[in-house]
């Protein structure tokens, strides 16, 4: 499969492995272009010899998130519900979808970390859910944070915005394991050779039963998360000026409205 700078992903067959890494430096942030995913995951779903997907940014950061400007009312539809797509294209894989995390994964990039069956992060990575700074809210977050953490700490990372790092990711269980960044892809690897000794097929149907109850909720959870977020929040004083005030550098002035 070629690579695709045009649409800020690369893909790199080496199979059982097929490797998305995100283009877009220096933060690698999430635009319609990356949206693409969702075709390109669909390509592969087919292919009897890849077993692995496998996430990363390219240079020192995962990515910072859904591009701010793409927040605007204008914009917000179309970006939330293709980027949507993307997750639940990865929830729906019958693939291992993995996650190698360094530098920055925030926002719509945490989210596309934490819907990954395997997450590995550096030690020093820095994860968080900043939405609320903005005004907004995180809506896949919303509806799987809490499976993952627990319904307490979900709260605290989605309603203060608070930033982690890779180690307290992995204490609290959003992600397995850590290393030093400079460790981390030999991490992944051996993982990946783990994978490669078992059956594709028994991995896919293991997958299919360890999800069974959660995709029940998550699909239903997600429509839900979105619907507010497009009729009800898009719609206040409060989301608008956050955004705006970011892109001007600025303090926001909130009026609760």
């Amino acid at each position: 499969m070629p690579e695709l700078a045009a649409i800020r992903v690369s893909v790199d067959i080496n199979p059982p492995v097929a490797r998305f890494t995100l283009i877009n430096p220096p933060l690698n942030v999430i635009d319609l272009r990356m949206t693409k995913i969702v075709q390109l995951l669909a390509e592969i779903e087919s292919r009897p010899d890849i077993s692995v997907i496998l996430f990363e940014g390219d240079g020192a950061n995962f990515s910072a998130g859904v591009d701010i400007q793409a927040h605007l009312p204008a914009q917000i539809h179309d970006m939330l519900t293709s980027f949507h797509a993307v997750i639940r294209a990865m929830v729906a894989t019958r693939k291992i979808t993995m996650a190698a995390v360094k530098g920055a994964c925030l926002g719509g990039g945490a989210e596309l970390a934490a819907v990954c069956d395997l997450v590995f992060t550096a030690r020093d990575a820095t994860w968080g859910f900043p939405e609320i700074k903005l005004g907004c809210y995180p809506p896949v977050a919303a509806v799987a944070l809490p499976a993952l953490v627990g319904q307490k700490r979900a709260a605290e990372l989605i309603f203060t915005g608070r930033q982690i790092s890779g180690d307290e990711a992995v204490a609290i269980g959003l992600a397995n394991r850590s290393a030093r960044a400079e460790e981390l892809d030999a991490l992944v690897q051996q993982t990946v050779a783990e994978l490669q000794q078992l059956s594709p097929a028994a991995l896919a149907h293991a997958k299919k039963a360890v999800y069974a109850w959660d995709a029940i909720h998550f699909d239903k959870g997600l429509a839900r998360a979105e619907k507010i977020y497009l009729e009800e929040l898009i719609s206040t004083e409060d989301a608008r000026e956050g955004i705006i005030a970011f892109l001007e550098k600025r303090p926001p002035k909130w009026t609760g409205k």
